[in-house]
């Protein structure tokens, strides 16, 4: 009996730490079972990562005109007779290197892609607790207005708030100031997607017995809202939050390429896409055919993650 007891198993132990608890959930062992979502992963984060180390990678800084040679401009890529190194994908007409300029341009098109999205998310996601928790009069108030801005397109948004901001600041805007404006368009154009999921979520959470509870002993309704409901409506909002940052990046890349984005000096994919896009049917493709395939890949990525993402937080595909 005594061999017996020592030779049973032990009692598998739960993870403790966040991580552990991450590495052994649902959600991690779908994520090793996808090598489709395992693949956009990786690319997401060299896409990142070559935004953030785009100074140590490539070899010139395109915003500084002391490094631009004019002599380089127009150079094809380096496998063609006529390239040059370090130029490995070419230049564009102010001799740029397109390598370089795109590393750039994804740190300023995924700055404003985050920027905007946590600009909307939190927008949103402070209208949807209130809407859905104090419900009556404010709730309709918010969901009309909601209702209002889903009848006009997020691409029009932006160009009537990037419009009427540029209209009272001045139509010349530095690069700092443009890019603020971007991102506070972004964030305005996509902020009725959070409110209406997680007032829906709220709406269910409230009428729970650990909001009755938190009520009884006397919790503020802030505290209630934002420390007790808030994390158990955050699930939808990550994979909202996922899909609009591709959506973001497009945003930014389609009004750069109208020419209300990002100034020439200072590049985004979308601007590189509008420089490219005047030099494409006399011969030089490289310019803009480099900067569109990187924005295609960033943003099939993010949009692989973001359908994966979705799939895995469903309890009913679990």
């Amino acid at each position: 009996m005594a061999d017996a007891i020592q030779a049973a198993p032990a009692p598998h132990s739960t993870p403790t730490t966040w991580a552990g608890r991450f590495f052994d959930s649902d959600v991690w062992a779908s994520f090793k079972r996808s090598k489709l979502t395992m693949v956009a992963a990786f690319l997401t984060a060299l896409f990142m990562a070559s935004a953030i180390l785009a100074g140590l990678l490539s070899p010139q800084d395109p915003f500084d005109p002391a490094q631009l040679e004019l002599m380089n401009s127009r150079l094809p890529p380096i496998w063609d007779a006529e390239g040059q190194m370090p130029f490995v994908l070419g230049t564009d007409e102010q001799g740029r290197d397109i390598f370089s300029a795109i590393l750039y341009g994804l740190r300023i098109s995924l700055a404003v892609g985050i920027l905007g999205v946590a600009l909307s998310a939190t927008l949103g996601i402070t209208l949807g607790l209130v809407a859905g928790y104090l419900g009556g009069t404010v709730d309709a108030i918010i969901m009309r207005i909601a209702d209002v801005q889903l009848t006009f397109p997020a691409i029009l948004i932006a160009l009537l708030v990037d419009g009427v901001v540029k209209a009272v600041l001045g139509g010349q805007l530095d690069e700092v100031t443009t890019l603020s404006v971007l991102v506070f368009s972004i964030g305005l154009s996509f902020w009725v997607q959070y409110a209406r999921t997680v007032r829906g979520s709220v709406m269910v959470e409230k009428n729970k017995d650990y909001i009755a509870a938190a009520r009884l002993i006397g919790l503020p309704t802030p505290v209630i809202m934002f420390r007790h409901v808030l994390p158990n409506v955050l699930g939808p909002v990550l994979v909202i939050a996922t899909i609009n940052l591709a959506l973001a990046v497009i945003t930014e890349a389609t009004l750069s390429f109208l020419g209300t984005g990002m100034p020439e000096t200072m590049p985004s994919l979308g601007t590189l896409i509008r420089i490219g896009n005047n030099y494409l049917f006399s011969g030089e493709w490289w310019i803009v055919a480099f900067p569109g395939i990187a924005l295609a890949v960033l943003v099939l990525a993010i949009n692989l993650l973001g359908d994966w993402l979705r799939d895995a937080l469903n309890p009913k595909l679990r």
